[in-house]
């Protein structure tokens, strides 16, 4: 579980399961939530067609022995005894008789260095007692000395061989025997003997997740006893191995089977539990891409997998959280787009210094025309540069023609003349080149610009007179 300390939710702390998705999935869409798990179990274990509708619930498990006359007799023996049986002990688990039970496992989370515990046998009278009691669902204080460890101890392996069928159920048997069998391959691609302890925890992982609720409650419960008992054997005396061996038959054995029929496969059974037990605080958390595809089963995208569990509560509905985090996102979009033009106002203005700096060319005033465009580009101090002077209507016909020919560059002259506020932009390219050479228009002398300039009237009248010439000789 995951704590949230995010300042908009001080009033209280919010608790979030990490298999949040993961349990809403298998309540709320079971056949989905079980043909996920079941097509990665068996790509880790080898499932023939008959073992694996036997884990589906699909056919009925076929169980060594189950032929046999002595199976047949100890079936009926249990039969009726389970005629008498009571709202806790020999019935089916629910969640009352879990109840019941946990009770018991309290108690002797508190007692786990009596010597022996889970082996010695307890007082027979006390444990009738304390059966009856759980049974009629009368209230018990444990804690008032009147009952042993053992006898509690005794009592809780007894409810376990008393259930109808093992707490790990017959449907999974086949599966526990293949999950025994996961070992390491050498370099070759050989199978060693030395187990593949990171694929056995993944099976049994994907294994508990489609267990029925009750019975995967009370093996969480009872793995954490056992793991807690096996770190005291120090002082208690009992080993994983040792409470594989007392617990084994009782969980996972199938019911009804003598030792005969399971000879050959005891000793992978009893490794199989004394394995939960060393690693029982792994085996009950979801693997991660079983998480990651809940999540997306419930949201649908990929963009809520990189943040915090905050999105849990959004996608769980609730109400009062979508305000709060509509408002944030909404800042952080704006505070992103003011940023964004904030730096593409920057890049413009740089630009713009550049193409400023340029020698005059034809793709510079090409630049500066798309530059005058958009004002905003320009830096504070820069001067916008003028736009082009707007182009006289040109008139298709002949008189036209000699019109624009003739009288065309007097006409700009004189504008030209006639403006009070001259700009750089609008001098000759020659005087241009001239203040570039120069350095500044205070090194350039009055009486070079007008020798230029009348070097310019020269070669406009030339121009004039012998356009008048070609005319006059056409006409």
């Amino acid at each position: 579980f995951v704590i949230c300390n995010d300042s908009s939710f001080r009033s209280q702390p919010i608790i979030f399961n990490p298999d949040f998705f993961v349990e809403k999935l298998r309540h709320e869409k079971p056949e989905v939530f079980t043909e996920l798990v079941v097509s990665n179990i068996t790509r880790l274990i080898d499932l023939p067609g008959a073992e694996l509708a036997q884990l589906m619930g699909e056919e009925d498990p076929k169980l060594p022995g189950a032929n046999s006359t002595a199976s047949g007799f100890f079936r009926s023996l249990m039969s009726l005894k389970r005629k008498e049986k009571g709202v806790v002990f020999g019935s089916p688990l629910t969640e009352e008789g879990i109840a019941q039970v946990s009770q018991l496992i309290e108690y002797l989370h508190k007692n786990l260095r009596a010597e022996g515990l889970f082996r010695v046998p307890g007082n027979s009278i006390r444990q009738q007692i304390l059966k009856d009691a759980l049974n009629s669902g009368t209230d018990i204080d444990l804690d008032s000395g009147e009952f042993h460890s053992n006898d509690v101890a005794t009592l809780l392996k007894m409810f376990l061989g008393e259930l109808p069928e093992p707490l790990l159920t017959h449907k999974h048997f086949h599966a526990h025997l293949k999950i025994a069998d996961l070992t390491l391959f050498d370099e070759k691609g050989n199978k060693t003997s030395t187990p593949d302890k990171e694929r056995q925890i993944e099976a049994l992982q994907l294994l508990f997740l489609i267990l029925p609720a009750p019975n995967r409650s009370l093996l969480k419960l009872l793995l954490d006893l056992l793991y807690q008992t096996a770190k005291k054997q120090d002082k208690n005396k009992m080993s994983a191995h040792n409470l594989a061996l007392m617990f084994a038959p009782h969980i996972l054995w199938p019911r009804n089977v003598s030792t005969n029929d399971l000879q050959e496969n005891i000793t992978k059974l009893n490794n199989g539990v004394t394995f939960m037990i060393k690693h029982s605080q792994k085996l009950f958390k979801a693997p991660v891409y079983i998480r990651e595809c809940a999540r997306l089963h419930y949201l649908g995208s990929r963009a809520h997998t990189s943040k915090d569990d905050l999105d849990l509560l959004t996608s769980s509905g609730s109400k009062e959280l979508q305000p709060l985090k509509s408002q944030k996102r909404s800042r952080l979009d704006s505070c992103h787009q003011e940023e964004t033009q904030q730096r593409t106002e920057e890049a413009l203005k740089e630009l713009f210094r550049h193409v400023h700096n340029m020698p005059d060319s034809a793709k510079k005033k090409k630049l500066i025309r798309q530059f005058n465009k958009h004002p905003a580009a320009l830096t504070p101090g820069s001067e916008v540069p003028t736009s082009p002077a707007p182009r006289r209507a040109r008139s298709r016909s002949f008189s036209g023609l000699i019109k624009r020919k003739v009288l065309g560059t007097p006409v700009i002259l004189e504008r030209k003349s006639r403006d009070t506020t001259p700009e750089p932009a609008r001098v000759s390219k020659e005087n241009v080149q001239l203040l570039q050479k120069c350095g500044s228009p205070a090194h350039v002398s009055q009486a070079k610009l007008k020798t230029l300039e009348g070097r310019k009237e020269e070669s406009c009248r030339r121009m004039r007179a012998l356009l008048l010439s070609k005319d006059s000789s056409s006409l």
